[in-house]
């Protein structure tokens, strides 16, 4: 009966060493729970900026307005009957 109880000790305590420790064990699957969760964070800021970034290229296809405020704010584009003034600090 000692060496029954004996086995199912040493079989008690591998399981459980699997479980905890092992390869596929709790701790690994925490790892991959806090892995998973800041992947989904990086995911959820870029697909912020693609949807940011897809809007303003709509814009640009679609509306003149956004063209010029691009060529005026990036070029310096001024109109046929405005006056550029640069003002020096």
């Amino acid at each position: 009966m000692k060496a029954l109880y004996a086995i199912l000790g040493v079989l008690f305590i591998s399981l459980q060493y699997q479980l905890w420790l092992g390869e596929d064990s709790v701790r690994a699957l925490n790892m991959l729970e806090e892995e998973l969760a800041a992947q989904q964070a990086v995911n959820a800021d870029l697909a912020g900026r693609n949807q940011g970034l897809e809007v303003e290229v709509l814009d640009l296809k679609n509306g003149l307005e956004a063209v010029e405020e691009r060529a005026r704010s990036e070029l310096g584009m001024i109109a046929q009957d405005e006056t550029f003034y640069m003002i020096i600090d």
